[in-house]
């Protein structure tokens, strides 16, 4: 190995080890951020409960508010799992398969999850703007309900990011012309 190569594979092992920090950033925030909404849920499950059986006096917009807590733990949550590759998939008979095939496989339906996820994301950013612009609110709590559905393309835009971001990962770690290849 020359200088110039030496010196090349030492920056690309800064990049990776650079990427790699910023997606553990991004991974504690989001399980942080997820375990916020879903301790917020319970909490206000069990409020509504000790209102409704001792006071006779239900929280009336409890139900909405932790539908939308749930979304956001749900959407944001999402990209823990996939960037750890453990989203559902059909794998029966994709697991009989070779092992090269498999791999193939896998990586075609980590590019078919990265295209519908941005396909999602663009689709459903008109419809956001829409309710922001016309100020559409739910109807017991009157949250702007361009909030909660932001989440949506939110969580599918960090999740198809951080899908993105392993696979080129493994590419980078396993490059076509190495000997393992």
């Amino acid at each position: 190995m020359t200088t110039g190569q030496r010196r090349a594979s030492t920056v690309g092992v800064g990049i990776v080890d650079a990427v790699l920090q910023v997606v553990r950033w991004v991974l504690a925030s989001l399980r942080i951020i997820a375990g916020i909404l879903l301790v917020a849920s319970v909490a206000l499950n069990f409020a509504n409960v000790i209102a409704r059986y001792f006071f006779s006096a239900s929280i009336y917009w409890a139900e909405e508010v932790m539908l939308f807590l749930m979304v956001g733990c749900v959407f944001l949550g999402n990209g823990v799992v996939a960037w750890s590759g453990r989203q559902i998939k059909m794998d029966v008979l994709v697991s009989m398969l070779p092992p090269k095939a498999r791999e193939a496989l896998d990586v075609f339906s980590e590019l078919v999850f990265i295209v519908v996820a941005i396909t999602v994301m663009v689709f459903s950013w008109p419809v956001i703007r829409d309710l922001y612009n016309f100020d559409q609110r739910s109807q017991s709590a009157e949250i702007p309900l361009y909030i909660p559905q932001a989440l949506i393309p939110i969580g599918l835009g960090i999740m198809a990011a951080l899908v993105s971001v392993r696979l080129i990962l493994a590419v980078y770690r396993n490059p076509p012309d190495s000997p393992g290849h």
